[in-house]
């Protein structure tokens, strides 16, 4: 999977001005922020523990304008709880975001 991450790193350039460093610092955080929600996610056994995920992540990925998670985690919300599809498209963004 492809991650397209324009707009998502001019929100981090944004935020973070001209230090890397910081700028570094906020991606790990919003990558640590949504491994633990794709966690809860996972790991969800109820419709309301699900949903309450899928939007998690939903407003995690609109708080950085990551178009795409935003896209995934609506799909999330829709789908029947435990559905192993998303969760595995959601850790195949996860794995593409710790790329670049």
């Amino acid at each position: 999977m492809a991650f397209e991450d324009g707009a998502f790193s001019a929100t981090l350039a944004a935020a973070a001005g001209d230090d890397p460093v910081l700028r570094a610092e906020l991606r790990q955080a919003f990558r640590d922020s949504l491994e633990h929600h794709i966690d809860l996610l996972r790991r969800s056994r109820c419709d309301a523990n699900w949903v309450t995920s899928a939007q998690r992540i939903r407003s995690l990925a609109a708080s950085f304008c990551a178009d795409e998670l935003m896209d995934l985690a609506a799909e999330a919300g829709s789908a029947a709880p435990g559905d192993p599809v998303i969760v595995t498209r959601l850790e195949a963004f996860l794995e593409a975001l710790g790329t670049r």
